[in-house]
């Protein structure tokens, strides 16, 4: 558990953490992000076979530089374990 969570990225930059809201189809899910936008963000093709998403998962998405207020890049999924651990260090604020 340790080491899944010394491996695990925090949001640097314009990246931002946000919850799954819905599953939108194909390779994309409506996030609510931390800033307070909901975002229409796609799972890039070399995540698409390794990230599975549910409605409630945690994720780091970085936002477009085009469009970014409304669309984003699913960066990462959190564990459970790993969601805690944003908690108890008050990154994660949902």
């Amino acid at each position: 558990m340790e080491e899944e969570i010394a491996r695990m990225p925090l949001p640097k930059g314009n990246e931002v953490l946000g919850i799954v809201e819905e599953r939108l189809g194909g390779n994309k899910v409506r996030v609510r992000c931390q800033d307070g936008r909901t975002r229409t963000c796609r799972i890039p093709g070399k995540f698409r076979t390794k990230l599975w998403l549910r409605v409630g998962d945690v994720v780091l998405v970085k936002p477009w530089e085009i469009q970014g207020d409304e669309r984003g890049d699913v960066v990462f999924n959190y564990s459970r374990a790993q969601v805690e651990w944003l908690k108890k260090r008050g990154i994660l604020s949902l």
